[in-house]
């Protein structure tokens, strides 16, 4: 019988824990000012109608 030992991630491990850090698009984001881009694009949505809005992060990431 040969075992394979494939590492799995964990039902409880973080996003950031299977990610490589060392990756370009990973260091990108994090010299990206988010908070900006939240402030600008804000005034876009309604508080009242529709469904509520994503993080901008999860937008540009689709």
């Amino acid at each position: 019988m040969i075992n394979k030992t494939c590492p799995q991630p964990s039902l409880f491990s973080s996003l950031a824990d299977q990610l490589n850090p060392k990756h370009p698009l990973y260091l990108l984001a994090d010299k990206i000012d988010w908070q900006r881009f939240e402030a600008s694009f804000s005034p876009l949505y309604s508080a009242d109608n529709g469904r509520p809005a994503k993080p901008i992060r999860l937008m540009w990431a689709q």
